[in-house]
């Protein structure tokens, strides 16, 4: 998932996906905020170091007997499965965000103290050159059944090869987590207990149609699943049989887990013969607090502002007569785009302007050999979150739509403040930088 720790979301929600990886598919688990809140956990006294774990594994058998193998019954699941799946699940301590019963959960640290920096560093060059040259060779190697998921489902195959790659490395992730512990011991002491509950029971529906066994359902920390990292909800309404032994194996089948990925973004609305979005050049005279879905223009009108592509090469045609969105993720401070609705497909899959531009950067690689974005990352100063949610903050007590105040610079936060800049006779950058923390009071 998409999991890593990024001060730059639009928004933070339970991804699609899960997992991390290095550029060689070394796993990567945690987060860092769920990391500090595990470490908080196990060394905060009066809560980890105090709790009766035989009695609290009591509990949870108890509960796993009653409880759940009640709700899997009713959601259809049969006695059989239940008693034979549940039978060897255990509770995984050093999971994040756990309360055991009886505790209350250790204070996180503050998160406005997390550094803001420039989106920069989510773009590891080493890590996309390192994925787009395994995609380019995988895309040759499963050429066929790449072709029969772009004419069933009429998704690009580099982009669904680039999905594959970042959440899972293209299936070289080991996952080393039986899901149905990780489901259950979320489901049972966690911060979102009724969110797990649903996915643990789906998890049973899933055994229950005999598509995987519980000792071969393996996961994420988070409780995603196969080499796609579906939550067992997700697996439940986008996973398909692609290869058409009857079953969709999303663990061990290429062709399944590629058909599934594609079968998601269909039904979140992929628009089939278009692009993502494209790198431009905005001219200064255009102001950057024109971006944002709900703001979409032909693109034959950016273009009529002057708003080229960084390639040099003109607008396709076709998208000419249809919408676009500019995207400015760093305002003046970094690359610029117009988008497609198929960006918000991508992030549809994790909600995240800059996992949508990854993804997007490296089909672009994959499928052309296109290189890094020729737009430059640049320094923001030093800040924290705190800082921007300040400006925020004072935005809003002008009058400002900043969507919600929370520290994070999604799209109505920058163009915010490139209208406040604008309007205060400032030339708009659209983004929070140490120059405006003074100026905004």
């Amino acid at each position: 998932m998409a999991g890593e720790a990024e001060a730059h979301l639009d928004e933070e929600r339970e991804p699609v996906g899960s997992v991390e990886t290095d550029p060689e598919g070394n796993i990567i688990f945690m987060t860092i905020r769920s990391l500090l809140f595990a470490l908080a956990l196990a060394m905060a006294p009066g809560v980890a170091g105090a709790v009766d774990k035989p009695t609290v594994e009591a509990q949870f058998r108890a509960w796993l007997a009653k409880d759940i193998a009640s709700e899997a019954r009713k959601a259809g699941v049969s006695a059989r499965t239940t008693d034979s799946a549940l039978k060897g699940v255990k509770l995984y301590w050093d999971l994040p965000d756990l309360v055991p019963p009886g505790t209350t959960p250790p204070k996180e640290r503050d998160q406005s103290q997390a550094e803001f920096s420039s989106p920069g560093a989510y773009f590891s060059e080493q890590r996309l050159q390192g994925l787009a040259a395994t995609g380019r060779s995988l895309a040759a190697t499963h050429a066929a059944t790449l072709r029969k998921v772009e004419q069933t489902y009429g998704v690009p195959g580099s982009v669904v090869l680039a999905i594959w790659g970042r959440e899972s490395g293209y299936g070289r992730a080991k996952l080393p987590y039986p899901a149905l512990d990780v489901l259950a011991t979320k489901a049972f002491m966690s911060t979102r207990k009724e969110m797990f509950r649903a996915e643990l029971i789906d998890a049973l529906r899933i055994i229950e149609h005999g598509d995987i066994t519980a000792d071969k359902m393996m996961g994420s920390w988070a409780g995603a699943l196969g080499q796609p990292q579906f939550m067992p909800s997700s697996y439940a309404r986008y996973a398909v049989d692609f290869d058409g032994d009857g079953r969709a194996d999303i663990w061990n089948s290429v062709p399944d887990t590629l058909g599934s990925i594609a079968h998601y973004l269909a039904l979140k609305g992929w628009q089939r013969g278009r692009d993502w979005g494209f790198e431009v050049s905005i001219p200064q005279n255009v102001s950057c607090a024109q971006e944002g879905p709900d703001l979409a223009k032909p693109m034959s009108a950016w273009a009529g502002m002057g708003i080229t592509r960084i390639s040099g090469k003109g607008f396709p045609a076709a998208e000419l007569r249809v919408e676009g969105m500019m995207l400015v993720p760093a305002g003046r401070h970094g690359p610029e785009f117009v988008v497609t609705p198929n960006f918000y497909v991508l992030k549809e899959y994790n909600n995240s302007d800059l996992y949508a531009l990854f993804i997007g950067n490296l089909a672009d690689r994959i499928a052309h050999g296109a290189g890094a974005f020729e737009g430059r990352w640049g320094p923001v100063g030093k800040m924290l979150r705190s800082d921007v949610l300040t400006m925020q903050k004072t935005l809003q007590a002008k009058g400002y739509d900043v969507g919600k105040a929370d520290g994070l610079a999604g799209f109505k936060t920058r163009r915010s403040l490139g209208d406040w800049q604008a309007k205060n006779g400032l030339s708009p950058t659209c983004f929070p930088d140490e120059s405006l923390k003074a100026k905004l009071r």
